[in-house]
């Protein structure tokens, strides 16, 4: 029979305990949505069909919305297609709308621009959800060694881990020389970060996914690097992310980004801050809810605006669409995200942001933005 070694079980104990603390302990954390609006029909004559362009991630919700705004709108029908390429809908006309657990890729938005001439509309409706079974992530998560002693960075100290000096970052479809740095602010040893003794010396080995395909800026880089794609020399990259991890769990100078579902005994999550003069949010349930963890990652919906008669300048938004759009912004459209368990409802200084914005969209707002 084997018997587990006291370490092992220590270690097990320990890790199973951060889970908790991320997830289980948080999970009687009540959502109290009586401060967002109820969703009240702007017109009474909301009919036709909503198109959709889906994920699998994101299906059951998308289903839970449709029958919910169907008891209330019985004239609209819902044509619905679940694919990998949920953007190449609107580019096709095939879809209104398309729902996508990440932010479009400069190659998407070019895509539609050149189809359009500008780009799609954008409006967040729920953020990542701790459902590890389905694979669903909260965020990007940095992982350290165990044994490293540093508990908290701020995002401009893991751009200077990450990044590298660079001329400028895409925002959007255009370059942008407003995150331009020089090498000053690499960061390249556990000195540079505060750490004593035989750690000051010590090199930062960084470790990542692999470099996304050609036009595509992930999370990672626009929330981080300012939009760059200048990597820190000697990144050793994973497509396999528990690879990457495994590797982590033996190099005490090393420092990775993933999903939390990769999470071992060996690693330790760090807590972030904005800058360094903020406070350092470790990744919780509830932190993720209110958006202080500044790595937490929305759930989007792009569509475009209905344009026969109208253009860039008055993008106005078909009546369904705009009606589907608000009920999910509204007090029983977030019900039905914490329903269906697998994301975060939105809270409601976002959700009143997002519903004015889409008020305005038809003749001041060719886009949206986080």
């Amino acid at each position: 029979m084997f018997v587990c070694p006291l370490k092992f079980r220590r270690r097990l104990a320990a890790f199973v305990a951060m889970l908790g603390m991320m997830v289980g302990s948080l999970s009687a954390v009540e959502f109290d949505l009586r401060t967002l609006p109820a969703y009240r029909a702007k017109t009474a004559s909301v009919h036709g069909v909503v198109r959709i362009h889906d994920t699998e991630l994101s299906q059951h919700l998308v289903h839970l919305w449709q029958d919910r705004f169907l008891q209330l709108h019985p004239l609209v029908r819902y044509s619905e297609y679940t694919v990998p390429a949920w953007f190449s809908g609107l580019g096709a006309d095939t879809a209104d709308f398309a729902v996508a657990g990440r932010r479009a890729y400069r190659s998407d938005l070019k895509a539609l621009e050149g189809i359009w001439g500008y780009p799609p509309l954008e409006i967040i409706v729920a953020t990542g959800g701790f459902n590890l079974r389905k694979g669903n992530t909260p965020g990007a998560i940095i992982f350290v060694h165990k044994d490293n002693p540093l508990s908290g960075l701020a995002i401009e100290q893991l751009d200077g881990i990450f990044g590298a000096e660079r001329t400028g970052g895409w925002e959007g479809t255009k370059w942008s020389t407003a995150n331009a740095r020089g090498p000053g602010k690499n960061i390249r040893t556990w000195g540079q970060l505060g750490l004593k003794g035989e750690w000051a010396d010590k090199p930062i080995h960084v470790y990542g996914p692999p470099g996304l395909h050609a036009g595509g800026i992930g999370f990672f880089q626009r929330r981080v690097m300012g939009g760059s794609d200048r990597w820190a020399q000697g990144l050793a990259e994973y497509d396999d992310r528990a690879a990457m991890i495994q590797a982590l769990s033996h190099d005490p100078y090393g420092i990775a980004y993933t999903g939390l579902s990769y999470a071992t005994p060996e690693v330790k999550p760090i807590a972030l801050a904005e800058n360094e003069a903020s406070p350092y949010v470790a990744l919780t349930r509830e932190t993720v809810t209110n958006r202080s963890y500044p790595l937490a990652r929305p759930v989007y919906i792009y569509f475009a605006p209905d344009t026969p008669g109208g253009g860039p300048a008055d993008p106005p938004v078909d009546l369904k669409v705009r009606e589907f759009l608000r009920y999910i912004l509204s007090r029983q459209g977030q019900e039905g995200v914490v329903r269906e368990g697998d994301f975060l409802p939105l809270m409601a200084a976002t959700v009143h942001a997002r519903l004015h914005r889409l008020d305005e969209v038809g003749a001041m707002c060719p886009r949206f933005g986080e």
